[in-house]
């Protein structure tokens, strides 16, 4: 198998440049099927495995995709028809794309048989607030053999209150409503910076949609969208990977394409933990100061600090003079990678209490969603194997920091959702090379 081989002990300096969100990519592709003339989307991560996964399950059903390797990429999809609703089995698994594809299939076809959607084992990821959305809607769906299969004359619009603003249903009851009949009122709907740039595109292509207060999206079915040209966001969740790095390193690291206003929680964070960060037009830098301090942080929805951001940050937090805490109110079971960072040397206990005041949905269940993490730790190196795409790329910035040589297996997941990273890395000065291990 492909392996990273890394070896540490050299701060991060330069400049990079982060990619088009991973998270939005997939989705802009998914509702371009919803129409039958070409979007084009700018500023995309055309060397992404998440991109190759969804286009190849758009073109089994009918995609003509598109990639172009620019200096920012650049994807056109088309489906003038649909040619099957059926999304092959081979696809089950591999992310949480299938799932997507019911609201463009049953507009489009009438029906839609999907597989059951995989993704990053980080917990419990049902789809039952997308199949009680669909149906609420109309669809009548079953399960059998793997497969999902929906039917629906038509959609109608209705109110769903979901009980959790969970981002993917959230970007499926969108899609859905959009050519529902009647409106479709979505209460406690996820607001993230990605549902909205999803709401801008789809807004471009003709559908009626609107934020109001309280988490409250209201669509107005319209009859006939087309296609669109939208540029991909910067993906927010790498330039924080990349800002960990750099201070975790002790470099000193300008993270083109980084925006403010998506990373707000983060940079206060940053902030308090004695690091800096300076803003500019394209992007921002971040860099170290002369101590890392502990911090008490809690994950949380939208504008909350991201879960995505907690793996890296966990990681800076190693680096820091004192005891930090991290308590996860998102997925139960987000700290999968902390054993392989002890195995490096860091110092990081677990706990099935909720150590912070966030209104926590594990509050009374077992689940070990609370770190507690003593440093400043040296890390060494080690043969470290990544669960998930994210934990993925803190076990990079800790062999980069780490002393001696570290061989990081499973890259296919860190591939998934980081375009380029080996080269992004070894342009900051890390010392990093592919090699292939039995």
């Amino acid at each position: 198998m492909d392996a990273f081989k890394v070896r540490g002990g050299r701060p991060l300096h330069g400049t990079v440049r982060v990619s088009g969100t991973k998270n939005l990519i997939s989705k802009f592709m998914v509702a371009s099927m919803l129409a039958d003339t070409p979007s084009t989307f700018t500023n995309a991560p055309v060397h992404l495995g998440e991109v190759d996964i969804t286009a190849s399950i758009a073109r089994s059903l009918g995609s003509d995709v598109m990639l172009k390797d620019e200096a920012n990429g650049t994807l056109t999809i088309n489906t003038p028809t649909i040619q099957t609703t059926v999304v092959p089995q081979a696809f089950a698994g591999l992310n949480r794309i299938p799932i997507l594809m019911i609201g463009p299939l049953l507009h489009r076809n009438g029906s839609a048989y999907v597989p059951m959607p995989g993704g990053d084992k980080i917990g419990q990821r049902p789809v039952n607030f997308h199949t009680a959305a669909l149906e609420a809607m109309g669809a009548t769906i079953s399960y059998k053999d793997g497969y999902f299969a929906c039917e629906a004359d038509k959609l109608i619009g209705t109110s769903i209150s979901l009980p959790f603003p969970s981002v993917g249903a959230t970007e499926n009851i969108i899609m859905a409503a959009t050519l529902a009949e009647g409106t479709t009122i979505i209460e406690n709907a996820a607001v993230e910076p990605e549902v909205i740039e999803l709401m801008k595109y789809l807004q471009k292509m003709g559908c009626i949609i609107s934020v109001e207060t309280n988490r409250r999206i209201i669509i107005e079915g319209v009859k006939h969208l087309q296609g669109a040209m939208q540029k991909v966001l910067p993906d927010r969740i790498e330039a924080a990977s990349f800002a960990c790095a750099a201070i975790a390193t002790k470099g000193d690291v300008y993270i083109e394409g980084a925006h403010q206003s998506s990373m707000i929680t983060f940079l206060n964070a940053i902030r308090r933990a004695g690091a800096d960060y300076d803003v500019t037009g394209a992007g921002i830098r971040f860099w170290y100061k002369d101590k890392i301090k502990p911090l008490a942080i809690e994950t949380d929805v939208h504008p909350g600090f991201m879960t995505d951001w907690q793996q890296p940050w966990v990681l800076l937090m190693t680096q820091a003079t004192g005891m930090s805490v991290v308590h996860e109110t998102v997925y139960e079971n987000r700290f999968g990678y902390v054993e392989e960072l002890r195995k490096m040397g860091a110092q990081i206990e677990l706990y099935k209490s909720c150590l912070g005041g966030t209104p926590c949905r594990f509050k009374t269940l077992v689940y070990p969603h609370s770190a507690v993490i003593l440093g400043p730790t040296k890390l060494k190196g080690s043969t470290i194997n990544i669960p998930d795409l994210r934990a993925g790329f803190v076990y990079l910035i800790a062999a980069a920091l780490a002393e001696g040589e570290s061989t990081v297996l499973g890259i296919h997941h860190v591939e998934r959702g980081y375009e380029r990273i080996q080269q992004k890395l070894a342009g900051l000065g890390a010392d990093i090379e592919r090699v292939t291990v039995s």
